[in-house]
């Protein structure tokens, strides 16, 4: 016999079967239709909806995960300054509030301008706030057809769960360009010729001597099998092009403060057999260097605040996951979910095999365990970063198209909005057997620059195509340049003056290629952004 209290639960469920089921097939609530619509919270996303929203727009910020920030706040926490004297505006004051939080005043050493990623994600998002940036957390692009258009002008975005978002103007800040891509504009992916913009450093790199073998190492075991992780080849010729990507990897948060440290866990999936390679090379490495490996010879260990450091790629075999990203910018959704997860077990797998395998060396061994997992960071993805360090993804074709000589030579531009200055700097992109027997890795350069000027035209479509959309991220840049222009001051100097942009676009009624850009570069300038080389900002 059904009591009344059962059917009273039974009668429960059902209403929330039913609400449930309404849900699913009644149509999403299109939300208020906004001046700009800016698509990932990227730090250079953050930027471009705090500046517009400075400007007076009434902006939405849609993120596809459940943080901002990007790497900022997703492990690269070893800010890639550059130089410090052409950071101005509001990234500089980000900065400056960040190195508060510590007790600094000023940004005079480079270890002012780092920070520990729950402070950083804290400014951002308390920045947003302060603004009156709506924002929303994951909200992901319809795979296919989430860009509704008319013309060559952006209507909305609709996002995976129906939502249709309208705005004036939309900004794709994301490190895959996934909207840009949509809306019909034109991008490369990979190595240009050296021929084809008159670049020395373009396409396949006839010697490679950074982050490569020390000495001549077989890229076969002992039964002549190539061993894992190594392309057969051939190598293609030097300066030729390709649709290869650089590396990505996962910068790695890691503490030696006993309190705050956690071990390395067994990763699920592990299997040691990967790094043979790795393993042929520790035991042949006291023989040619005379000394046993130790941790810096496989990472690059920055200290940031609270007793923590950021852990960067280092030497032949490190975090960089070589010839495992090609793919991942024109993959689906499940595509690249499944890339980011293989990154992450190799990542896993490395810092166990180093911390816990009987071959490494008590040297390098010893120092891996002095380091741990923070408890208080990442800790919805099990202390891991949560951003995987897509270095380079589609490159857009827009109204000009930065390249070599933008960052080497003729340095200045009429229409600039910031400036660049970190050194042009590409990672490995293939790891390959050659013709003698040996491995090598390909692709990486490591080239200064002088201060340059980052032009309005690298951000903008091209006319014909949509013309009011932004790009901060995937801008238009050969691989060359792109290799400088890649790094996050420089997303964010972007990202400001895209805000600034879209503001204009909005007032004056006109494409984001219309947009006066002495009014502009004024604007800019009123908040401090350095244009030009002689408005350096000097050390306090």
């Amino acid at each position: 016999m059904i009591t009344k209290a059962t059917k009273l639960r039974i009668s429960q469920v059902m209403l929330l079967i039913s609400i449930v089921v309404t849900a699913m097939h009644s149509p999403a609530q299109t939300p208020a239709p906004a001046d700009l619509i800016v698509y990932g919270g990227t730090a250079s996303g953050v930027m471009t909806a705090y500046s517009a929203a400075q400007e007076g727009l009434h902006v939405v910020l849609l993120e596809p995960s459940g943080h901002l920030g990007g790497m900022v706040t997703g492990g690269l926490s070893a800010t890639d300054i550059g130089n410090p004297a052409v950071i101005g505006g509001y990234v500089r004051a980000y900065y400056l509030k960040a190195a508060e939080h510590y007790g600094v005043g000023h940004l005079d050493h480079p270890a002012d301008w780092y920070s520990e990623p729950h402070v950083d994600e804290a400014i951002f998002r308390a920045m947003l706030k302060r603004s009156g940036v709506r924002v929303f957390f994951n909200e992901r692009l319809r795979e296919q057809n989430g860009a509704v258009m008319s013309g060559h002008r952006i209507v909305s975005v609709i996002t995976a769960d129906g939502k249709k978002w309208q705005g004036k103007v939309f900004a794709d800040c994301t490190y895959e360009g996934d909207l840009m891509a949509q809306a019909g504009v034109s991008y490369t992916l990979g190595r240009e010729s050296s021929q084809e913009y008159h670049e020395s450093l373009a396409g396949v790199r006839a010697h490679t001597p950074d982050h490569q073998f020390s000495w001549p190492m077989s890229a076969y075991d002992d039964h002549h099998r190539l061993y894992p992780e190594v392309d057969p080849g051939p190598l293609a010729a030097a300066g030729s092009a390709d649709k290869k990507i650089e590396a990505y990897n996962f910068r790695l948060i890691l503490t030696n403060d006993p309190a705050d440290r956690l071990p390395f866990p067994r990763p699920q999936g592990y299997d040691p057999s990967r790094f043979a390679l790795l393993k042929r090379y520790l035991s042949e490495f006291q023989q040619h260097k005379g000394r046993p490996p130790v941790l810096r010879d496989f990472f690059i260990p920055i200290a940031i605040p609270g007793h923590k450091a950021d852990f960067n790629n280092m030497g032949p075999i490190s975090t960089d996951y070589i010839g495992h990203s090609w793919s991942y910018p024109e993959a689906s959704y499940a595509e690249r979910a499944a890339i980011w997860h293989a990154h992450l077990l190799y990542t896993q797998s490395l810092v166990y095999f180093l911390s816990h395998d009987k071959s490494v060396p008590a040297s390098l061994k010893n120092g891996m365990n002095q380091w741990g997992l923070p408890k208080d960071e990442f800790m919805d993805t099990n202390h891991w970063p949560n951003q995987l360090y897509v270095r380079e993804a589609r490159r857009m074709l827009g109204e000009y198209m930065m390249r070599q000589a933008d960052v080497q030579t003729g340095r200045t531009q009429t229409d600039s909005i910031g400036m660049g200055s970190y050194n042009m700097d590409s990672h490995n992109i293939q790891r390959v057997a050659m013709p003698d027997g040996t491995v090598q890795n390909e692709g990486n350069v490591e080239v200064h620059v002088k201060p340059y000027e980052i032009p309005y035209r690298s951000i903008t479509p091209r006319r014909s195509q949509a013309t009011n959309l932004l790009v901060t991220v995937c801008l238009s840049a050969t691989h060359v340049a792109y290799s400088s222009l890649r790094l996050e001051p420089q997303y964010m100097i972007i990202g400001e003056a895209a805000g600034a942009a879209a503001a204009l676009a909005v007032e004056k009624h006109t494409t984001v290629q219309g947009v006066a850009i002495s009014e502009l570069q004024s604007r800019l300038q009123k908040h401090g952004v350095v244009l030009h080389a002689k408005e350096e900002i000097q050390p306090q």
